[in-house]
């Protein structure tokens, strides 16, 4: 399931500049993931895997100006994408491997991840640097505008037992990383997995 970068970039960049077009009617579906995540004003949130950026503007919305919107992505296309569209006015964006992140310990106060778990490419490792950078008590938000059934039918592929959206695999998969998961939504419209950064162990 998971993804090297290599491969990650080579996928994202030759659709990048169709990206948005393929997938037009989003928006309000990031717009209640992000609402959920429960930011504040004054909030500092990376958007991890940030693609063309289409969480930026409501990611910047929820925190106001005092906040920090950073959209992180390996794919320069993907960016420049993001840029072309005018999302680069909500945040920050950061040309990065979300494995191994420019930023320092206990950072950040939330993380948004759209579609970006499968393309991981060693998901426990990956979910630790995510961790890392996040306080005590900060949030993680595992998001997808359609869910693991829809998903899989869009692509002609069977849902399978090692899917790493699966609760059953998604839980334990958070725990072993620094993070609980809170909440978890798998429906046709929307998969929403939410989780708490855990405090670290004495």
């Amino acid at each position: 399931m998971s993804d090297d970068p290599t491969r990650v970039q080579e996928f994202f960049g030759a659709r990048a500049a169709d990206w948005d077009g393929k997938f037009p009617d989003d928006g309000p579906a990031y717009a209640v993931a992000v609402a959920e995540l429960g930011l504040h004003p004054g909030d500092r949130v990376l958007d991890a895997g940030c693609g063309t950026g289409r969480a930026l503007p409501p990611l910047r919305e929820a925190v106001g100006p005092a906040g920090t919107v950073v959209g992180a992505d390996l794919t320069p296309q993907m960016l420049a994408e993001a840029v072309r569209a005018g999302r680069d006015r909500a945040g920050a964006l950061l040309l990065t491997d979300v494995g191994r992140l420019p930023l320092r310990d206990g950072c950040l106060d939330a993380v948004f991840g759209a579609g970006l778990i499968s393309h991981l490419a060693d998901p426990p490792a990956n979910l630790r640097e995510l961790a890392r950078v996040t306080r005590p008590g900060g949030r993680l938000a595992l998001f997808h505008p359609v869910g693991r059934a829809a998903l899989a039918a869009r692509h002609g592929r069977q849902l399978t037992p090692d899917d790493l959206r699966a609760e059953s695999n998604l839980r334990p998969l958070l725990a072993g990383s620094g993070w609980e998961l809170t909440s978890y939504a798998d429906e046709d419209a929307r998969f929403l997995a939410l989780a708490v950064r855990a405090a670290p162990r004495a």
